[in-house]
């Protein structure tokens, strides 16, 4: 990988999921808040605010983006599922982590958001149908996206 600040690298659709490595997905999701948690137990203010890498963000900044970064899916997906083939507004996570909240504010305000953030997701996710994953969505940069291949379902 050339840029150490993006580890896993692209994004890329291989087809559509099963309907079990889909659960297992929504899981996955589903659990993010207490895994986040888990891995930030015990972690002292000086280790929160020691960039993850070289050239990273700190620990505190990717604690603070993970609730940016899910609010704003959650959105596109309302928006899909309540709009006909809406425009969704990307954001600039590089500024937003720049921001002073995400560099100072204590990193419980987040946790509880994303705590909170994913039950309202989650009660939306596994209600969804087979139709409802179709719904689709423009960013203004890229194609048409359908929440299925947003997801890889």
């Amino acid at each position: 990988m050339s840029d150490p600040r993006y580890p896993i690298g692209k994004f890329s659709y291989d087809g559509p999921l099963t309907a079990e490595q889909k659960q297992q997905y929504l899981t996955d999701i589903e659990q993010t808040p207490a895994r986040l948690r888990a891995a930030l137990h015990g972690l002292s203010g000086e280790q929160l605010d020691t960039p993850y890498r070289d050239g990273g963000w700190t620990l505190r900044q990717v604690v603070h983006h993970v609730p940016d970064s899910h609010m704003n899916s959650y959105i596109r997906f309302k928006l899909a599922l309540t709009e006909n083939e809406p425009t969704i507004k990307p954001h600039l996570e590089n500024l937003w982590a720049e921001l002073p909240e995400a560099k100072r504010a204590p990193i419980e305000v987040s946790l509880a958001l994303l705590d909170s953030l994913h039950q309202r997701w989650m009660l939306m996710l596994r209600e969804l149908t087979d139709g409802e994953w179709k719904r689709t969505f423009r960013h203004p940069v890229a194609h048409v996206t359908s929440l299925r291949e947003r997801r890889g379902w």
